[in-house]
């Protein structure tokens, strides 16, 4: 017979966020400005759908905290970020069977419209991991961490949740666990959590550590967006890493265009539900048709596919140099940083710029 549970007794490191000392610590906490970031993030709280969700859940929270807009139907008539919507970067199914490390929910977060800033424990250190810890707590961005909850006196390994606040006086962080089914919300030792964001990720190879969150600067939410739908997360980041070599090697503007162009699979348009993503996503499209680069792309390959091949070449303009860049920039002009058609390259070179982190 199959054991089962309901929920578990928090360790005595954690304090519970709703016992007499909990309240206390949150009231303390509440006066000193400490939890401003907590509200939004109770407005939105959720348990995680599947045991291998926490990522999602978290992300989930996050995204409706900071009033995204996914413009893509999520019941109904209602526009909502639920687990299912985020089906970008890594297939639903493997995020099921594996979950996600730290480097995929920040690709999820970027391809659903939210500004990402990455962090690994092990190469930061803990007044920096405290000083991102004060900016979320006064609602300046949303903070998710990733953490082992071992380091915790937990039962279980590799964890994401959201921080709902900050103690300053006792240095204490309030977890908001996305599993509320195994734990309450708890507060615990800020350095303890450090710790526990210290340890290695078996699947990347890397520290744990944490995303702070914010909505992005411009636009609406995202047309053009990286994906890996028959793919894995480890073949994508094969193929940039192959992808930046052929660019570095290219000589002309057809040998640059050669060197994205197989990078066309993992990128989609996806299609908006509302009038207003629609015009937005609309026109930055013509704008990019428009283009004499696209007009070069287009030589060789389907419409549909030379818009993903010319949006790939404008996000990576960036890493040419020389007669390469200047070739590229003479078949652009200047684009206006206000317009559709810039506010999708931003996000496109933004999920380009951390592949290439993560292959670096």
């Amino acid at each position: 017979m199959t054991a089962t549970f309901y929920r578990r007794p928090l360790p005595k490191n954690a304090i519970s966020f709703s016992g007499p000392e909990g309240k206390t610590l949150f009231a303390e906490a509440l006066a000193a400005g400490d939890l401003e970031g907590y509200f939004p993030l109770a407005e939105q709280f959720h348990t995680q759908a599947e045991p291998t969700f926490c990522g999602l859940g978290s992300l989930v929270v996050a995204l409706n905290a900071l009033a995204i807009d996914p413009g893509r139907l999520w019941k109904g008539p209602w526009r909502w970020f639920g687990e299912e919507l985020l089906d970008c970067c890594v297939p639903l199914e493997r995020v099921r069977s594996k979950g996600l490390d730290l480097d995929e929910l920040a690709c999820l977060a970027r391809c659903n419209g939210a500004e990402v800033t990455l962090a690994r424990a092990g190469a930061s250190d803990l007044e920096s991991f405290r000083h991102a810890l004060k900016r979320a707590a006064r609602a300046e961005a949303v903070f998710v961490a990733s953490y082992d909850r071992s380091v915790l006196g937990q039962t279980g390994s590799g964890h994401f949740s959201p921080i709902g606040g900050y103690h300053r006086a006792r240095d204490l962080a309030l977890i908001l666990d996305v599993a509320r089914f195994k734990y309450p919300p708890h507060w615990v030792s800020a350095e303890l959590l450090f710790e526990a964001m210290r340890s290695i990720d078996p699947d990347s190879g890397k520290s744990r550590g944490w995303l702070v969150l914010r909505p992005r600067a411009h636009g609406l939410s995202v047309g053009f967006s990286i994906k890996c739908d028959g793919h894995s997360w480890r073949d994508l980041v094969d193929d940039v890493a192959k992808a930046l070599g052929r660019l570095e090697a290219s000589g002309d503007v057809d040998g640059i265009v050669r060197a994205v162009a197989p990078l066309a699979s993992y990128l989609e348009l996806r299609t908006p539900t509302t009038d207003a993503h629609r015009e937005a996503i609309e026109s930055a499209r013509a704008a990019l048709r428009a283009l004499p680069l696209y007009a070069r792309v287009s030589a060789s390959f389907t419409p549909e596919q030379a818009e993903l091949v010319a949006i790939l070449l404008l996000a990576s303009v960036d890493l040419l140099d020389g007669s390469n860049r200047t070739a590229i920039d003479g078949l652009v002009g200047r684009l206006d940083e206000e317009t559709p058609l810039a506010v999708e390259l931003e996000n496109v070179r933004a999920q380009i710029a951390a592949l290439r982190a993560h292959v670096a």
